[in-house]
Formats: C-alpha cells, sequence, structure tokens
C-alpha cells in the first residue's frame, strides 16, 4: 500500500486528493447499508486515517446525517491536513461539545489509527477504543473502522487482545490488507468494503491472494447478447433431494433458475417424484429416476450433486462424481459420500468445485490446527479440485491461483438451506461457462451479498434471514455487481 501510494504521489496525485477519495468512498460504503439518515458519531485520530473519517462525515452530513465528533487529541496536536478536514466539518455541522437529538439508530466510524500502528494501546487511544466498544455493546451502534480497526496490526492481524475496536464493517482504502483476513480477526473486522483507488489496483496475476468485490468480479460476469437463447447457458441436472429432504433439491434447484442456467432438470428417486414435482420451482423440469448410475447417459452441461441426498445409494453416486465428463458442484451428502473415499478425486473426469462447511471440511481431511487457508491450499496440492470452503470469510481455492477471500455475508447466514441455494448459483454460472474458481467467487459474494440486501433493505434480521430470502434477493446483488454503486 505504501508503495502504491507513492507510485501515485510520484504523478503529481495528492495526499489531500488521495484523503478525499478515500472518504467519499466510506461514506459511500456506508449509505451502501444504511440509506436512511441516522446519527454517525465520528472518533477521529490525529493522523490521515483521523482525516479520511472526517471526510466522510462531512459527506454524510450533506446527505442529512446528525454528526457527532469525538476527538481524543486536541486539535493542535492533529496533522496539519487532518486540522483542515475538521474545521471545514465544524463550518458546515454542529459544533464540538454541541448535543443532538439522536437519530432512530447510530453508526460509529473508527478513525483512531490507521496502518502505521504496531504496538498496543496507549492512552488516550484505549479509552477511546473501550468507548467504542462500549456504545457497539450496549447501544446496538454499528462500527465502521476506517481502513482497519483501531488495535488490529494490519500485516499479521494481531490485535491487543482487551481493548481492539470490534468493527461490524471494515472500509478498507485501495487493497485489502492482509491482517483483515486471517482467521484470528474475523470477529473483529467483520464486513469488508474495499473503497478502490486510481492506480492502486494490483496485477492478479502478480498476487496469491484476493478479495472478491463487485471491481474485481464485475467483469467476469459478462452481458447478455440481445439474441441470446437458453441453450448458451446451460442445461444443469441437479441431483439432490431424499424422504424428508425435499427443500434442498428445491432451493438448490432455484438457485440454479436464479444465477441464470437456461435450463434446470431435477433428477430424484422415484418414491419423492410425486412431492418434489408438484413443490419445485414450475421454471425446473422433475425427472424420476431409479438407478443414479443411469445418469452417466442424461445431455447435460454441467452437475449439481449432493443437498439433501442421503447416503443410502453411495456407491452409484461415487460413480456419477468420478466419472461424469461434465463440470460438476459437489455439496453436502455427495461431499460425505465422497469423504469415504476421497483419492476418487484424483480420477475425476471432469472439473469439480466442492463446497464444505467446516465439519464436511474436516471429513475430507485431517485439519489439524491448520489456518483455513493453509486448509485449503493444501487439500487443492493434493487433488486437481477448486474448493470453495464456506464460512464467514468464504475461501476459494485452486492448484496454481491465488487465494480468494469472499467479503460479503452476515451471521444470519448460520441457517439450513444457505449451501443448497450456494450449489445451484454455482451450478447456473458455470452453465454459461464459467471457470469454477470464478463461478465459486461470483456464487459466494452473490449469496452474501443478497442475505445484506435481505437485512439492510428488506427489514429481515440476522434472526428472520432465511434461504429463501436469498434466493429473492439474488437479481439485487447480480444487479450490483455488474453496476457497483457509485
Amino acid at each position: 500500500m505504501q508503495a502504491a501510494e507513492q507510485a501515485v504521489f510520484s504523478r503529481g496525485v495528492t495526499v489531500e486528493t488521495l484523503m478525499d477519495q478515500a472518504g467519499i468512498g466510506v461514506a459511500r460504503a456506508i449509505h451502501q447499508f444504511f440509506p436512511r439518515a441516522g446519527t454517525c458519531i465520528v472518533f477521529a485520530g490525529k493522523g490521515h486515517n483521523g482525516g479520511d473519517a472526517l471526510v466522510a462525515a462531512e459527506q454524510l452530513q450533506r446527505i442529512g446525517w446528525k454528526i457527532d465528533l469525538r476527538l481524543p487529541f486536541a486539535e493542535e496536536n492533529c496533522s496539519e491536513l487532518t486540522q483542515k478536514k475538521l474545521k471545514a466539518l465544524q463550518e458546515s455541522t454542529l459544533k464540538l461539545g454541541d448535543t443532538i437529538d439522536r437519530a432512530p439508530f447510530t453508526i460509529i466510524l473508527d478513525g483512531l489509527l490507521g496502518t502505521g500502528a504496531k504496538s498496543f494501546l496507549r492512552e488516550p487511544i484505549r479509552s477511546a477504543a473501550r468507548e467504542i466498544n462500549r456504545l457497539r455493546r450496549e447501544d446496538n451502534a454499528f462500527v465502521f473502522a476506517v481502513d482497519l480497526p483501531t488495535g488490529l496490526d494490519a500485516d499479521s492481524g494481531e490485535n491487543d487482545p482487551e481493548d481492539s475496536v470490534v468493527a461490524d464493517f471494515t472500509v478498507t482504502i485501495g487493497y485489502a490488507k492482509h491482517g483483515l483476513i486471517v482467521d484470528s480477526a474475523l470477529d473483529f473486522v467483520g464486513r469488508i468494503e474495499v473503497v478502490p483507488l486510481p492506480g492502486l489496483w494490483p496485477d492478479a496475476t502478480a498476487v496469491n491472494e484476493l478479495v472478491a468485490t463487485p471491481f474485481s468480479l464485475g467483469s467476469i460476469l459478462s452481458r447478455r447478447k440481445f439474441d441470446a437463447y437458453k441453450n448458451e447457458f446451460g442445461r444443469i441436472g441437479v441431483v439432490a433431494g431424499s424422504r424428508g429432504f425435499v427443500g434442498a433439491a428445491n432451493m438448490a434447484t432455484e438457485g440454479a433458475l436464479r444465477a441464470g442456467a437456461g435450463l434446470v432438470e431435477v433428477f430424484v428417486p422415484e418414491e419423492i417424484y410425486d412431492i418434489v414435482a408438484s413443490s419445485a420451482p414450475v421454471e425446473a423440469m422433475v425427472k424420476p429416476i431409479r438407478r443414479y448410475r443411469d445418469l452417466l447417459e442424461e445431455t447435460v452441461d454441467v452437475w449439481a450433486v449432493g443437498p439433501g441426498l442421503g447416503k443410502s445409494r453411495a456407491a452409484d453416486i461415487l460413480g456419477l462424481i468420478e466419472n461424469a465428463k461434465q463440470p460438476m458442484i459437489v455439496d453436502a451428502d455427495g461431499l460425505n459420500i465422497v469423504a469415504d473415499k476421497v483419492d476418487v478425486l484424483r480420477s475425476c473426469r471432469g472439473p469439480r468445485l466442492l463446497t464444505p462447511h467446516p465439519g464436511e471440511m474436516k471429513r475430507l481431511m485431517d485439519v489439524g490446527k491448520m489456518a483455513r487457508a493453509g486448509i485449503a491450499r493444501n487439500f487443492c496440492v493434493r487433488f486437481p479440485i477448486t474448493l470453495l470452503l464456506k464460512g464467514s470469510r468464504t475461501i476459494v481455492c485452486e492448484r496454481a491461483k491465488p487465494i480468494s477471500y469472499n467479503t460479503t455475508g452476515n451471521p444470519g447466514m448460520a441457517s439450513g438451506g444457505m449451501g443448497d441455494v450456494l450449489t445451484g448459483v454455482c451450478a447456473g454460472l458455470a452453465g454459461r461457462g464459467l471457470a469454477l474458481y470464478d463461478c465459486g467467487r461470483i456464487g459466494a459474494w452473490a449469496c452474501g451479498r443478497a442475505a445484506e440486501v435481505s437485512v439492510f433493505q428488506k427489514a429481515q434480521s440476522e434472526e428472520s434471514l432465511l434461504a429463501s430470502d436469498v434466493l429473492a434477493n439474488l437479481g439485487s446483488a447480480f444487479n450490483e455487481l455488474r453496476n457497483p454503486p457509485v
């Protein structure tokens, strides 16, 4: 980040210009999640991180937000540029120390420390960080960290064990810093949003870690030609469902349809055919089967195998996973069947995307105490597959490609059916010819963003969020992926 900034400065871009762009980006990210104005409490430090927060606060104030300033340092101790941004904000809002009527909800901007901070927190920053955490805990305020949460090391992800700021959102500038994506930082960082700055995007061929954002993924998802027809977008075969688990098949099916599949066929055992046929999306075709091994003869472009499948016909399913020539997404009971004979992954005749949650991953390999990134890399070294390791920072990994971290989603997704939807979405994306690596990255981003839309724009909550809400809001997510908010 420092090297990139210096390169930009050498081309004549000023520090103030970058600060203004960063602050505007932070305000835009806040508006994305909170489109209605509320109260913003700004904790601004004396450096440029504080300046970024002050620019963001001024932008919010212009669209109706009430701004409450909290400065741990005297104005004269702030950097010259931060003082300038402070004065600009003070000229257009309430004076320091004035009381304000609180809006129905409150967010906090953590602009105390930037990437240069390395040591444990000292006063007065420590007291300010404690106050941020108190407001989050007692007043249910949402915390937006500017660039990184105060107390978190940008490189290692290490944090002050007692007083690091716990952020709900981290709006990071230019690049996502490595410290934001390590496992130990997850609960301090929350949702990552990257503010792109001109000239600061890395060459993706020169890095070994990426974060998934609209700016890095949008170009992969091209628009359809005006004369497009359904056969161009794939015939998806969904192999899912068993007695008592019909919903899994239906959610995977609708996920494929909502991701743009041209045709979707659902293959189910004869004993549940009537139930699935009467409850499946009307746009799908439901077909009864006697033996899964017969599916090798079907004319299908992409397979989605596993949701709600059970293990009663494991041998046939394993044969399908090994011998189908088409790309395949393998999830749920498909993974559990593979786990009993994992070496089959070395001899699969077509590309495979595996989408395990942590429990399924433990059945696939001995993970020990490895970090999630290490688990993904080791598994992809052992087997020639694409891995999507689900979690609060979903990882997509493939041999010889950068490991990718998802940025979207919320804790409400920790409920049944979310993985079934993701399986279908990835299959639908594969139907249009995308590489499985890109299907996993886009699929995880779109499902996570649809969950966010459900909560922040459609009045759901972390408790009430359902997989069906994600399905209903996939359109908004795909639209945003193609046209990021500006």
